[in-house]
């Protein structure tokens, strides 16, 4: 079936992706942000509050925000960071200008990371994903933290085992995201209905790949990001165009 050869490929990019070296990881447009995002070592709660705060404005955007911190604070390290009160992290949330869309609830989003950091990891947010979890205790773990939903913590999984390659004992509960461009990719390929809920999405990739769902993931995104975009598609340049049904319709009647 048509469908499976779409799932081998999307399967192999992203098998190429996982497999690839490591190499920093681009957050942002800033190099500073950047590196601090990286530093798993010494700043590991860096890479786990920037996620919290993906939701609702430009990923971009979101992940600079610890690096904004630290330029405020002068440092952002968890024994600054526990000094600090709620009423300061959303005044440094907010001036001199808003860091993000929602200052009030991300800032308590962002203070109440920071005392679960502290308190349930003595201060090493690397605990969430030290000693080979399986990637369900990992994803449960950060379900744990208030705002964090399926989402953001596979997301957060994901890219620790993809991009930081860090180990897990499987992979079986790192599910696809379902952001825009996720969506609109498996739509466009006949995976899902254009309209499918988050739910079928996650439960489909489930299906073609349960070893590892959210393998697909990033190769859908890139695909989504690169060429197929929601008007000026760019299927020429999209390695998917021979199995894409909607990329031989447009052919077909051009």
């Amino acid at each position: 079936m048509n469908e499976n050869r779409i799932c081998d490929r999307l399967v192999k990019h992203g098998k190429i992706l996982f497999h690839a070296p490591l190499e920093l990881v681009r957050f942002t447009k800033d190099d500073a942000a950047d590196y601090l995002l990286n530093d798993l070592t010494d700043h590991p709660h860096a890479f786990v509050l920037a996620s919290i705060m993906d939701r609702q404005i430009k990923a971009e955007r979101a992940w600079l925000i610890p690096y904004r911190f630290k330029e405020k604070l002068g440092s952002f390290s968890m024994e600054t960071l526990v000094r600090q009160s709620e009423s300061d992290i959303q005044r440094l949330m907010l001036e001199p200008e808003p860091l993000h869309r929602f200052v009030d609830i991300m800032s308590g989003y962002f203070f109440k990371a920071i005392r679960r950091i502290a308190d349930q990891y003595e201060s090493d947010a690397s605990r969430i994903w030290q000693d080979k979890p399986s990637s369900a205790t990992a994803v449960y773990r950060f379900l744990e933290f208030e705002g964090v939903g399926p989402k953001i913590a596979t997301m957060d999984a994901n890219i620790l085992a993809r991009e930081f390659k860090i180990e897990f004992a499987d992979h079986y509960s790192i599910d696809i995201s379902a952001d825009v461009h996720v969506r609109r990719v498996f739509g466009r390929l006949g995976l899902t209905p254009m309209d499918a809920t988050v739910d079928q999405l996650i439960f489909r990739a489930r299906g073609l790949h349960p070893d590892f769902p959210g393998l697909m993931d990033f190769p859908a995104w890139e695909i989504g990001r690169n060429w197929c975009r929601p008007k000026k598609t760019q299927c020429s340049g999209c390695y998917m165009k021979d199995l894409c049904p909607s990329a031989n319709d447009r052919t077909a009647n051009e």
